[in-house]
């Protein structure tokens, strides 16, 4: 978690991010080992931000449950 927090400090108002997450702001506490930490990274992610919520199935999800499937079932 700490070279990716210096990589988006280092890219911080010098160039393009593009992150996707499956997670909500709320929920990454879990991934960060300090609050602080967390706050911050989400504060530079949303300075210059455009945020695009989809409310879709998972692609990889469907492709999983399909692989999952037998041949008969898939018929």
């Amino acid at each position: 978690m700490e070279v990716r927090f210096s990589l988006r400090s280092e890219r911080y108002e010098r160039g393009s991010v593009m992150l996707s997450s499956n997670l909500a702001f709320s929920g990454w506490d879990a991934i960060f080992k300090e609050a602080m930490t967390t706050a911050e990274t989400i504060d530079r992610l949303v300075h210059h931000c455009v945020i695009l919520a989809l409310n879709v199935p998972s692609y990889r999800a469907e492709q999983a449950k399909k692989g999952r499937q037998s041949p008969a079932a898939a018929e």
